[in-house]
């Protein structure tokens, strides 16, 4: 046997154990998570945008009534069919509980852009939830006024210490401390977002303003108009900042797309979509556009060269 070929045998025993540990990991790539009303099950979104699954249920060992993952995939809220709510923190679809007392049933869940906090709407008010993913903790209730159906639009700050409202007629922020301004005017539609890490925070008015950014939200205010109502924000779905907070998207159902607004070169784009977005739910550096149904899930990679729209197809039936 040559030197060479010996040298080929040595470099495959040493690769296999190496290959072995790969084939032994229990899960692949994850894009993100998304709640299956008909099956009451948190799924996740197994593979890479652009060819990904939704895979089988998550165990948590009870029933569930509802799920909301964070941003950064990391942690989520879990309503019991029993009204319970419960704290886990995420690894790749493995789930822990981590404590977390005095939370009520919520009607809806939000999340701070990076995940670190959460916002959880009952009853006209919204309980703050700080310390995300491993150390939750209750840090107070903002009382958000009686608007008919609730607000129409939520955001909350990463520290946890602010929301933004949309409802009755105005944009309002909110604090934890009791701190309440009236920002501006805002139609029936309006859509608020905070940036990650700071108090930056755009505004969407597509029948008043327009898209509004506003620097420094607790401090000077410094608002600056991004562009005038038109075609391309017309029955707004959803309004996000980028992961990184240079780049703002606006999702609009009856223009079929999603608008990319580069907040450092001053550009604005647009990716459009087979489809009419229902909402911009942030999963990483993806956006799920609509809910888990009979259709497509679609989503938006904003981790490519070019932001662009992929989907994922329809989930076949839960077993449970």
């Amino acid at each position: 046997m040559t030197t060479r070929t010996w040298r080929i045998l040595s470099l495959i025993c040493a690769a296999a154990p190496l290959v072995y540990g790969q084939q032994s990991r229990v899960a692949g790539p994850l894009s993100g998570y998304v709640f299956d009303s008909a099956a009451r099950a948190l799924r996740p979104i197994r593979g890479i945008a652009g060819a990904s699954l939704v895979g089988g249920p998550i165990e948590f060992g009870f029933e569930l009534a509802a799920a909301y993952a964070s941003p950064r995939l990391d942690s989520a809220i879990v309503a019991a069919a029993d009204g319970v709510v419960h704290v886990f923190r995420l690894d790749s679809g493995s789930v822990v509980e981590r404590p977390a007392n005095g939370l009520a049933a919520p009607e809806r869940v939000v999340f701070s852009p990076s995940g670190t906090a959460a916002a959880l709407y009952s009853a006209g008010s919204a309980q703050v939830v700080t310390g995300l993913p491993d150390a939750p903790v209750l840090t107070g209730t903002v009382d958000l006024g009686g608007a008919p159906g609730g607000p129409g639009s939520l955001a909350l700050s990463d520290d946890g210490a602010f929301v933004l409202v949309a409802g009755g007629g105005s944009i309002r922020l909110l604090g934890v401390t009791g701190e309440n301004r009236s920002l501006m005017e805002g139609a029936a539609g309006a859509l608020v977002a905070f940036a990650p890490g700071g108090h930056d925070a755009a505004i969407a008015d597509p029948a008043g303003a327009g898209l509004v950014l506003f620097r420094d939200l607790t401090g000077a205010a410094e608002a600056r108009l991004l562009a005038a109502p038109d075609d391309g924000m017309a029955s707004p779905a959803g309004l996000a900042f980028s992961l990184d907070g240079r780049k703002l998207f606006l999702a609009s159902a009856a223009a079929r797309s999603v608008a990319v607004f580069d907040l450092a070169a001053g550009g604005r784009g647009a990716v459009a979509c087979d489809c009419a977005p229902a909402g911009l739910v942030p999963m990483g550096n993806l956006f799920r556009l609509n809910e888990l149904g009979a259709a497509p899930l679609w989503l938006l990679d904003t981790g490519a060269a070019e932001p662009r729209i992929v989907f994922v197809p329809a989930a076949a039936p839960s077993a449970n």
